[in-house]
């Protein structure tokens, strides 16, 4: 993702309190995020959030960028991979686990528009990957024929939500869930 233009350093400062503030609202209360309570929880005036990010989407979208760019890395390892099903699985679990552990990451892959160019870009590149991984797979005979990426990617969002919502540790609920579900989309 391209990076920020160059900021003054209290700019940066103001931009930094608001991601971490940010994040710890969206932790407590899920989206969409009000600016104008997160501007008075970071002691900051209306009109500097918004100058910092002109919706709560791109908030939410500036908070998931360093986590959609881990998951790329990961997917491009897993591309790599000569088993594609490891390479599947690897991709789904860290999707999942990011979903389990970052808001943020969850609502950013669960959203039908992006608000910044790059992060329509991380998903598009995620989401060619997921294909090439899943069409290897398929071709071996692997994963069920009748799954597309696409299903792949509203199934995670549904493990990473069941996790989330579920009783006792979520990142153990997740694992489970994921076994279940790659089981699931599994042949043979």
């Amino acid at each position: 993702m391209p990076p920020e233009p160059p900021r003054r350093a209290d700019s940066l400062r103001i931009r930094a309190r608001l991601l971490a503030e940010a994040r710890l609202v969206l932790a407590e209360t899920g989206v969409p995020l009000q600016l104008n309570d997160l501007a008075r929880r970071a002691g900051v005036g209306v009109g500097t959030v918004y100058r910092h990010f002109a919706t709560s989407q791109a908030l939410v979208e500036a908070l998931a960028v360093v986590r959609l760019e881990d998951m790329l890395a990961v997917a491009r390892r897993a591309a790599a991979e000569a088993d594609p099903w490891a390479g599947i699985v690897l991709v789904l679990r860290e999707q999942v686990r990011l979903e389990v552990e970052y808001a943020e990451v969850r609502e950013v892959l669960a959203a039908t528009y992006d608000t910044h160019p790059a992060t329509s870009t991380a998903k598009a590149e995620l989401e060619e990957i997921t294909t090439g991984l899943l069409s290897r797979a398929q071709a071996a005979g692997l994963v069920r024929a009748d799954l597309g990426a696409g299903d792949l990617r509203r199934l995670m969002c549904g493990v990473g939500y069941a996790a989330n919502i579920g009783d006792g540790d979520h990142a153990a609920l997740a694992e489970l869930y994921l076994r279940v579900l790659c089981a699931g989309i599994k042949t043979g």
